[in-house]
């Protein structure tokens, strides 16, 4: 009865390849809180528009029932196009004389004072990243001031946690909003990037002779390029969007995935089991995607958490020029370059929240590279160590 219990402890310790590797990046305890921080910061920042809007969660007007903040969730190229305009004028929930959009703070402190048994309520942070000192004015304008210090508090209103630019722009909304655009066009990159060149590099390692000279001579060159100075080019003679960045940076950055799939697949075609795969039969297409990807793709899995950081510091520097996204969009890099216009007039947190939250996301994001490249180390699970 003991030997049983001691062959079924046995069993159940038993775990695959993948299992102790993860098992171990757990052990990294920097590596995976870091993961953790960064899963949930980034989920947390699909809903926005539900936790940091100057646009209503909820308004009950005359048993009418509005939810602008959810529309704006749904605002999506597709589903936004199905569901119909967002846009509230202040006239249609009560605010007479706005036909514009509806100011929702003071329709909630309008609300408060009429006691007519309407409704509105905000979000955590009811502040919108474009909200300027252009919306301070009509009639049901609030007064919008330019380099509000961090916690300022103007008539009772919600505290700016990290203030406002100056153009009167909330620095906290700004900072969240960037966090989520970053952090999108990285991973965006990285997979791109990862989808181009794995196959790329793995043809040319595998099948060597004439395709891969070609390549690596195009790789050479194309490599040899300035793409940054090509990409503000481009950006100085198209309006540059989301998705043209994405393309722009692809198109230069998947040259590092190739090189390393095209090396690990040299290195493993001279295997012998590729050898006995070959030799009885087995189809190419199966070799590659079967034998040799699996035992390649370690180097190329720890370098992604470092192709993130390349993806971020790319658009930040590209915002940075004046040659990234459109100006009202939230980027970290459009707000480094208005902090440094104004450090020296003492506005000293307009530069130092965004390079503080880049720092910040790019310190995880390392943390989490090393845990990976830790915990898929080869020599962790020899048997001769």
């Amino acid at each position: 009865m003991a030997k049983s219990a001691s062959d079924s402890k046995q069993k159940t310790e038993i775990l695959t390849i993948n299992q102790r590797r993860w098992r171990k990046f757990k052990s990294l305890k920097r590596g995976y809180v870091s993961l953790w921080i960064l899963a949930v910061s980034y989920t947390l920042s699909m809903f926005l528009p539900l936790l940091v809007s100057n646009k209503a969660l909820y308004v009950n007007y005359n048993g009418n029932s509005y939810f602008p903040a959810v529309r704006d969730l749904l605002d999506l190229p597709v589903i936004g196009a199905l569901g119909g305009s967002n846009f509230i004028s202040g006239e249609t929930l009560g605010q007479q004389g706005n036909a514009a959009e509806c100011n929702y703070r003071q329709l909630q402190k309008q609300y408060e004072q009429e006691n007519a048994g309407n409704t509105v309520i905000m979000p955590l942070y009811p502040y919108s990243s474009n909200e300027d000192i252009s919306s301070g004015i009509g009639e049901q304008a609030e007064i919008v001031e330019q380099f509000a210090a961090p916690f300022e508090s103007k008539n009772g209103s919600v505290p700016r946690l990290l203030g406002t630019d100056d153009r009167g722009r909330d620095v906290f909304s700004r900072l969240t909003y960037g966090f989520q655009i970053s952090m999108s066009f990285a991973l965006l990159v990285a997979f791109l990037e990862y989808l181009i060149g794995i196959p790329i590099g793995a043809i040319m390692g595998y099948f060597g002779r004439g395709f891969d000279l070609m390549m690596q001579r195009f790789m050479e060159i194309w490599g040899s390029l300035p793409y940054l100075f090509l990409i503000i080019i481009i950006a100085s003679l198209i309006t540059p969007n989301f998705i043209l960045l994405v393309g722009l940076v692809t198109i230069f950055a998947w040259m590092g995935p190739a090189a390393q799939m095209r090396s690990q697949v040299y290195r493993e075609k001279t295997r012998d089991y590729v050898a006995a795969a070959i030799s009885i039969g087995v189809p190419t297409r199966k070799i590659l995607l079967k034998h040799i990807l699996p035992n390649s793709l370690v180097p190329i899995i720890t370098f992604l958490p470092f192709a993130i950081v390349s993806g971020i510091g790319a658009l930040v520097s590209l915002d940075f020029l004046g040659f990234g996204l459109p100006p009202t969009t939230a980027s970290w890099g459009e707000m480094v370059g208005v902090g440094l216009a104004y450090v020296t007039d003492g506005y000293w947190w307009l530069v130092l929240v965004p390079l503080g939250a880049m720092f910040t996301t790019l310190i995880l994001v390392v943390f989490i590279g090393e845990g990976v490249r830790e915990a898929f180390d080869p020599k962790v699970f020899s048997r001769l160590r």
